[in-house]
């Protein structure tokens, strides 16, 4: 087959343990699944999720000890963090409903949902959508997938991030609001999900700005740390 242009790279993660890598179809994401993220957001913290989606080629990969560079985005000077467990879909299906939503995960990693947060705000302001401040290239760090099977106790694992070997976010992902099967259940009923899947599923409290020159070194118990260079 022939194209008129070049078609793109396909959008890939490494696998932990394997040769095999992970295509990423789409990224989805959940806003304010933390209370106190969402309190600290101007939120009461007990809302229904809702989603936002990311472009796959908005992946920047850490590879495990490793430091990754990110560039700077464009048209913003508030650049914000977002620690997030993401989860690896491994069989797609529609209205999925929670009781059965570990039969279609295949795996998780550490994410960052980097964000411009003024642009962000500006877009929210105006009661548009704020795309712009969220799916930006390079705007979904992410470190390689670990099976499901190899990490049981995730759903109570602590994650945080460091901005310069400082604490910014510590939390557990036993404090979400919709756990990881309730999400599914309510993203499948609004999209087919597809084998590829990313979910970034939401981040906690302690979410601010980081500038050029900054590290952040991500981490979930049980899975691959990732560290990214701002420049």
């Amino acid at each position: 087959m022939s194209y008129v242009v070049p078609p793109p790279a396909p959008v890939s993660l490494p696998v932990v343990g394997i040769a095999d890598r992970f295509p990423v179809h789409r990224i989805y994401c959940v806003g304010r699944n933390y209370v106190e993220h969402a309190q600290e957001m101007g939120h009461s913290g007990r809302e229904a999720p809702f989603f936002f989606m990311k472009p796959a080629d908005a992946v920047l990969l850490a590879e495990p000890g490793q430091t990754v560079d990110m560039p700077y985005p464009t048209l913003t000077s508030n650049l914000h963090h977002e620690i997030e467990l993401v989860v690896a879909i491994g069989v797609g299906g529609a209205n999925i409903r929670a009781a059965d939503a570990a039969q279609h995960i295949y795996g998780y990693a550490v994410g960052l949902d980097m964000t411009r947060r003024d642009l962000q705000n500006d877009m929210k302001k105006q009661g548009r959508p704020w795309c712009i401040g969220k799916g930006f290239d390079h705007s979904a760090p992410i470190g390689p997938i670990t099976p499901a099977a190899q990490v049981p106790g995730i759903d109570s694992a602590a994650i945080s991030v460091q901005v310069n070997g400082v604490d910014r976010q510590r939390s557990t992902i036993a404090k979400l609001i919709w756990n990881v099967a309730e999400i599914i259940e309510q993203l499948s009923a609004a999209w087919a999900l597809q084998p590829g899947d990313l979910i970034f599923i939401g981040t906690p409290e302690g979410v601010g700005a980081v500038v050029r020159g900054d590290t952040l070194v991500g981490s979930i118990d049980g899975l691959q740390t990732i560290t990214v260079r701002v420049r």
